[in-house]
């Protein structure tokens, strides 16, 4: 998701940190002995777009699972949720799979 999330900014042009874009992932798990099965993956990203940049970030964000093949080929089988620290300019916004512009 981190890569297709990428390359939805690098399309519509958004100037991006490249360097400081992260993302955090974390997974949960279940299972007995050696037999385990991922439950979920959370993705957390953290990046800084120009002010005038802000919707285009927000639509990239909002579509980027449908574009990634990844998410497309688990999604149902294991529940996958995002978030994002996104800094405009002064201002830190925060935003989440499922929030609409």
């Amino acid at each position: 998701m981190y890569g297709t999330l990428r390359g939805a900014l690098a399309g519509r042009k958004i100037a991006f940190d490249r360097d400081g874009f992260k993302a955090t992932v974390a997974g949960r798990i279940s299972g007995i002995g050696n037999t385990i099965r991922i439950k979920s993956i959370h993705v957390h990203y953290d990046l800084a777009v120009p002010v005038e940049a802000r919707e285009a970030t927000e639509r990239a964000l909002r579509l980027h699972p449908e574009g990634c093949p990844a998410h497309q080929s688990v999604k149902d089988a294991i529940a996958i949720t995002w978030d994002a620290t996104v800094r405009i300019g002064n201002q830190t916004i925060a935003l989440r799979e499922g929030d609409e512009a």
